[in-house]
């Protein structure tokens, strides 16, 4: 799968997993912050509220003691982690 249909399927399920409700993949940047006023304004529920979807939909393990923060500052720093960290496709 390419970086950029990565990146949005991981938009995609950032909309459909925490209901953003007439937002579209176009809307969020590769670099928007994902948390903060300056972003989409998430918050730590909803960090973990990806954290299971991207498990389910990536198949990666994401472990709340030893996973950096950072890895949820942005679309494209989370790409980055489950490129590094997904299980083959199947496909």
């Amino acid at each position: 799968m390419s970086e950029s249909s990565v990146r949005d399927r991981i938009k995609a399920v950032i909309i459909e997993s925490l209901g953003l409700e007439g937002m579209t993949i176009d809307e969020i940047g590769d670099e928007m912050p994902l948390f903060g006023e300056e972003g989409l304004g998430l918050d730590s529920v909803d960090a973990l509220e990806l954290m299971v979807v991207m498990e389910k939909d990536f198949g990666v393990t994401m472990d709340t003691e030893e996973m950096d923060p950072e890895v949820f500052s942005t679309v494209s720093s989370l790409e980055r982690f489950l490129s590094a960290n997904a299980a083959p496709s199947q496909e």
